[in-house]
């Protein structure tokens, strides 16, 4: 079939790749503009771009879905199917309408559990143990298309988002492959969503921002669902530090305050404590507690401030 892909990240880079190496055939590649970036704000592609240029496929990069010229396009290129994996804007109906076959979408959790932009995170964060892909006919709504094929897959105690999205990708694009082959055989039955919705709204970086009232275990799935993007953090003496690996520890103490500082940085909660393994002061690299503790000659007592 012939294949318009719309992706932008990593993640996406998965399932682009097995459609490359597929029977079907990528004819042109819809990603996010390139953006400028880092402390540097330098001038950089898409991920999904670079790989499309490294294997000579014509690239759109649209800053308006309904753009005439970029409709016009699409139009002439005629695709079979759109595939979207992580594109980053909502397709209107111009575009769902356009394929025979379709638009499909890969999407990281196991529908209708965790509809919207930040389902990885959200999953975590919330103390999820299961969540997986799902791919889906598009519609108008959210995440709200019929299901095509579901795999589940269990969240690890030590997984973050990073390090789940990069096995969900893997998952999602060998799903799509299966997708691809039934949806051209004929042999794949769409199915209404079932069950109660949950959403997974977009993250901002405040939303990192430790609640230090909150039970151990739920810092913990924080940190784990923010790292790296967009980052758990605290303030200490007004200065933001990121935390980027803890533990939960046995024991209490007073939500906010350092009750240990030595190789570990231990912090009491609202139930439990929090030992913060690595952290990364504002400007500066990730390092150990131990070091930072040394550095800053911290004493237990010192809280951090709270919310």
């Amino acid at each position: 079939m012939r294949i318009v892909f719309f992706g932008t990240p990593a993640f996406a880079i998965p399932s682009f790749a097995g459609l490359l190496r597929s029977g079907h055939e990528v004819v042109s590649v819809v990603t996010q503009p390139d953006r400028k970036v880092g402390r540097h704000r330098v001038l950089t592609a898409p991920p999904v771009k670079e790989l499309a240029v490294s294997k000579g496929i014509r690239v759109l990069q649209p800053e308006k879905m309904k753009d005439p010229m970029f409709l016009e396009e699409l139009s002439r290129i005629q695709p079979d199917v759109i595939v979207v994996v992580a594109y980053g804007k909502i397709l209107p109906p111009q575009i769902l309408r356009l394929p025979p076959h379709g638009c499909i979408n890969v999407h990281a959790s196991l529908l209708p559990k965790y509809r919207g932009a930040a389902p990885i995170q959200w999953a975590i964060i919330r103390g999820e143990k299961e969540t997986g892909i799902t791919t889906m006919l598009m519609n108008e709504g959210l995440d709200t298309g019929d299901i095509l094929l579901q795999e589940s897959m269990d969240i690890r105690d030590d997984d973050t988002y990073e390090s789940l999205s990069r096995r969900l990708s893997e998952v999602g694009a060998a799903l799509l492959l299966k997708t691809m082959d039934q949806l051209e055989t004929g042999k794949i039955l769409p199915a209404p969503q079932s069950g109660t919705p949950t959403f997974a709204p977009p993250l901002m970086k405040e939303d990192g921002l430790i609640d230090w009232s909150k039970t151990a275990g739920e810092i913990s799935d924080i940190v784990r669902g923010m790292y790296p993007w967009p980052g758990a953090y605290c303030l200490l003496a007004g200065e933001r530090i990121k935390i980027t690996k803890v533990r939960t520890a046995e024991g209490c103490g007073k939500a906010g305050r350092i009750e240990s500082a030595g190789r570990e940085l231990i912090v009491g909660t609202g139930n439990g404590l929090i030992s913060i393994l690595e952290l990364q002061p504002e400007g500066k690299r990730v390092m150990d507690a131990g070091d930072f503790v040394q550095g800053r000659r911290l004493k237990a007592g010192i809280s951090f401030d709270g919310r």
